[in-house]
């Protein structure tokens, strides 16, 4: 606990004091190789898994040799060419893309079944304007056999999305940093005791 204290201690008031600047530094810079490093060893409890996985024949072992084949061709291809390099970007391109499509398209068949349970278990004034946002915006933003709707396309769904979305996100983002701020000063204060002690 005195160790976190102390160095968020010591990385707040780099802010403030440029003494302490190449300390805070220094911190954020072993922060930094402490994610690389959670991140790496994150890797290999997913590769354990699914190697666990494999070796005991359960379902879904096609799966994981896919998983394993995929994560030692990127790691391969982005190792040895380089994360700019075109193999890197075809791969992003014909995996981490079409994966974001689908994901979306998911979303909005939730968000519509969402809205449609939502109005029969209350039916009322909030839950008719969200299955109405809803729908204006998949038409809106919908490819359309014959074409975009003129007002719908136009002017209305790019408000609701660069407007009201846009704000919600803000207000969404302003939630985290002061959740985030206030989870900080917590364990500043040895209010919250993450890291053990009661």
């Amino acid at each position: 606990m005195l160790i976190a204290v102390l160095a968020g201690s010591l990385v707040l008031l780099g802010y403030f004091l440029p003494a302490l600047q190449p300390v805070q530094n220094m911190l954020l810079r072993w922060c930094i190789i402490l994610v690389g490093v959670a991140s790496f060893l994150g890797v290999f409890g997913l590769i354990s898994v699914h190697a666990d996985r494999i070796r005991r024949r359960e379902k879904g072992t096609p799966y994981s040799f896919l998983l394993f084949i995929s994560l030692a061709a990127v790691f391969f291809f982005t190792l040895v060419l380089g994360p700019n390099h075109p193999v890197a970007h075809a791969v992003f391109n014909a995996v981490i893309l079409p994966t974001e499509g689908t994901l979306m398209a998911l979303l909005a068949v939730t968000l519509i079944y969402a809205a449609i349970r939502l109005l029969r278990r209350r039916a009322d004034l909030m839950s008719i304007v969200f299955l109405c946002t809803v729908v204006l915006v998949l038409i809106g933003s919908a490819t359309l056999p014959f074409g975009e709707l003129p007002l719908i396309g136009t002017v209305l769904q790019p408000w609701l999305t660069q407007v009201l979305a846009l704000g919600g996100a803000r207000g969404i983002l302003i939630g985290v940093a002061l959740g985030t701020l206030t989870t900080g000063l917590r364990v500043l204060m040895t209010i919250d005791r993450p890291y053990g002690g009661s």
